[in-house]
């Protein structure tokens, strides 16, 4: 009986063989059907004090996860203080509590499983908090100490300051962090953006320089609270006003004024000497902020042009030519302040000029003519296909509706965001290129050896040597 039945089995399996061996599936000629995905709505609710909070319920797991994104970061540093903003963030859990030393607090985390974080970024700053739903209502207050009532341990901030100064001393040591850095100075010479701290600006920062900073900007009417996962509704908000929703903040908010960039396009020609045998290259020029309404069809330029895989910058240069690893451009789109385009690659240093001069040819390209109804669709499609892949948790789905009221979006930005993708034609994008595409105005900064370089840097322009000292 067990042999007739393997017999039976093989003669299938050879059936099932020889059909698919007759018609071999063509991926070109299947068809599925359409991709529909609905953005999971949060729920806002504001505290007692007017604290706006995002709650998104899953019981997937037994896990909570509680945000605050504080208007603050390093663009209200002093620039004489500079690097306050980035030692204040991460001293705001690294410090300690009022309570809490910064030892205990470790300790107290590590045996509940909970993590609670803190940074500040040029002008988000957040404090985090992960737990198990069992061990929330002691993490949240753990969280609340971290978020208002910081220590600023003195001994843990000299630990950080010294780390930060070894990082500026050897700030050199990365040639790609080098072109970076340098390219960003370069686009925002002379607006907050373009600072950079340095070891006078860090030595000057003093404990009570933090909690200064601290109390000025991390306010309950200077935040948006979210809460994703295993949470029961009414005792999550009952917490949340019992321990922040009472807190008057002193006095009206008042931010520090921070001027708009400059848009100006000027060339430039920037050398870091550095006796290495690859050429960093780095390119750009200021771009444009979130209100711009070429936005959708700069989206798909920049995947077409640098943002891929099968981009032309990395088809030409890294397939065709065989020059780089690496290569791609991006539009950094200002969500406060205006944004960047930037292009980027490493190549060896006998190659450099000629890669510089076919990487700007390139963008001057899109420039020219239309781009092809192929890659029009294939940007299009990748770009509405992934979308729903920064939805992937809980916490980025309340994280991505707070953000947008906290960088003042539309409040349908996201819920419309693949119709306006798919509506951009090739003229929309020839004619955003055009507009914000501007090859003769490039910063460029090479990193490396010029006495290996295939043609000097004067081809490109006037040339300015960086001191690295």
């Amino acid at each position: 009986m067990k042999i007739r039945i393997l017999f039976v089995c093989i003669i299938c399996l050879f059936g099932l063989s020889a059909a698919y061996a007759a018609e071999p599936a063509n991926p070109r000629s299947m068809s599925f059907p359409a991709l529909n995905f609905s953005i999971p709505k949060a729920e806002r609710v504001v505290l007692k004090n007017g604290t706006p909070v995002y709650l998104l319920q899953d019981q997937e797991l037994p896990i909570v996860t509680i945000s605050a994104l504080i208007r603050t970061g390093s663009v209200y540093d002093q620039s004489d203080k500079s690097g306050l903003a980035s030692l204040t963030g991460s001293q705001l859990r690294g410090g300690g509590t009022h309570v809490l030393a910064p030892a205990e607090l470790d300790r107290e985390l590590e045996f509940m499983a909970s993590a609670v974080e803190s940074s500040f970024g040029t002008d988000l700053g957040t404090v985090s908090l992960s737990s198990l739903t069992k061990n929330l209502d002691r993490t949240l207050q753990i969280f609340t100490d971290v978020l208002l009532h910081p220590r600023f341990d003195e001994k843990r901030l000299e630990v950080v300051k010294r780390q930060a100064l070894e990082m500026i001393r050897r700030q050199n040591d990365d040639p790609k962090e080098l072109g970076d850095r340098e390219l960003q100075k370069a686009l925002y010479a002379g607006h907050p953006l373009g600072i950079v701290p340095t070891a006078a600006t860090v030595t000057a920062i003093k404990r009570n320089d933090l909690q200064a900073f601290h109390q000025r900007f991390v306010r309950p009417d200077n935040m948006i609270l979210t809460v994703a996962g295993d949470f029961d509704r009414t005792a999550i908000l009952a917490a949340l006003n019992r321990l922040i929703g009472q807190v008057k903040p002193a006095g009206r908010l008042q931010l520090p004024e921070v001027p708009q960039v400059k848009t100006q396009f000027a060339p430039a020609v920037l050398h870091a000497p550095k006796q290495v045998n690859q050429s960093v290259i780095r390119l750009g020029h200021l771009g444009i902020t979130k209100d711009n309404p070429d936005l959708y069809a700069i989206r798909v330029l920049d995947f077409i042009l640098g943002g891929s895989f099968t981009s032309r910058l990395m088809m030409e240069i890294r397939t065709n030519q065989g020059l780089a690893y690496n290569v791609g451009s991006h539009f950094d789109v200002g969500r406060r302040f205006t944004g960047s385009f930037t292009a980027e690659t490493e190549t060896k240093a006998e190659a450099t000029a000629k890669t510089v001069g076919l990487m700007t040819s390139i963008i001057a390209g899109v420039r020219k003519e239309p781009v092809t109804e192929q890659e029009l669709k294939l940007a299009k499609d990748s770009i509405i296909n992934s979308f729903l892949f920064g939805f992937t948790t809980p916490a980025s789905i309340v994280t991505q509706q707070a953000r947008l009221e906290f960088y003042g979006y539309q409040s349908d930005y996201l819920d419309r965001y693949r119709d306006r993708i798919a509506a951009v034609t090739r003229e929309d994008i020839l004619l955003a290129a055009r507009k914000h595409l501007h090859p003769d105005a490039f910063k460029l900064v090479v990193v490396g050896d010029q006495k290996g370089f295939d043609k000097p840097l004067a081809t490109f322009g006037s040339v300015t040597t960086l001191d690295l000292k």
